[in-house]
């Protein structure tokens, strides 16, 4: 693929990741996400809104749209999928989706914290990144259990990815395994930028955490009235 297309590509990723579904939704229910909870338009501030149902599926959708672009140019960019997965701009295109997500231009630049977005671009580069995807996401659920805190699970999740993907990288332990990580280093230096990108965006969270002030995550599945008629 020659390079006027591969911006064609990467433009594409950053407008779907751009897609602001949070704010959909919230206008689908008669609100503004940006003026109420966190003022977020991801799905933690969707679900602490208008409850978990809704930041499921908030969470599904942005997981997609860093999915999709990914999943498309691997399926279409070369004659074998293996090519195309070994590609080293494939990230980039991933890259670009986690991007538009959280520097939306349909939210003035501004956007969500990129967990769900960075999810579905990373389960799409199968086999690459697939794997430590996953195991970071049961990281994620093992936090959230014993925590009750959204925000903690997803910087947890997001630093353990780099050390999934070295684990994965090595695995078997045999002659080849060095060698192995060290041909994957630019896929391993994208999930170390990865992660700290996404404590960079939780400095809030971190902040609140701190001061005892970060809420957890509720029980119930309903809204709370008074937060969403504010």
């Amino acid at each position: 693929m020659n390079a006027p297309l591969w911006i064609v590509w990467i433009a594409g990723a950053f407008v779907a990741g751009s897609i602001p579904f949070g704010m959909i939704i919230g206008r689908a229910h008669g609100i503004d996400i940006c003026a109420l909870g966190s003022k977020n338009i991801g799905a933690t501030n969707v679900g602490r809104v208008l409850g978990r149902r809704w930041g499921m599926v908030c969470f599904a959708l942005d997981a997609f749209k860093g999915a999709a672009p990914v999943a498309a140019l691997i399926l279409l960019a070369s004659p074998t999928a293996a090519n195309a997965r070994e590609s080293t701009l494939i990230p980039l295109v991933g890259a670009a989706a986690i991007l538009g997500h959280i520097y939306s231009p349909w939210v003035g630049f501004k956007g969500g914290k990129g967990v769900a977005t960075s999810f579905g671009a990373l389960l799409a580069m199968w086999p690459t990144m697939t794997f430590a995807a996953l195991g970071a996401l049961v990281v994620w659920l093992i936090v959230v259990k014993a925590s009750r805190f959204i925000s903690l699970a997803s910087m947890v999740a997001a630093a353990s990815l780099p050390i999934l993907y070295a684990a994965f990288a090595l695995w078997p332990i045999d002659e080849g395994a060095w060698s192995r990580l060290l041909s994957s280093g630019p896929l391993l230096v994208a999930t170390l930028a990865l992660a700290v990108l996404v404590l960079w965006k939780h400095r809030a969270n971190i902040a609140r955490l701190r001061a005892g002030t970060e809420p957890r995550v509720r029980d119930s599945t309903k809204p709370p009235c008074a937060t969403v008629q504010s």
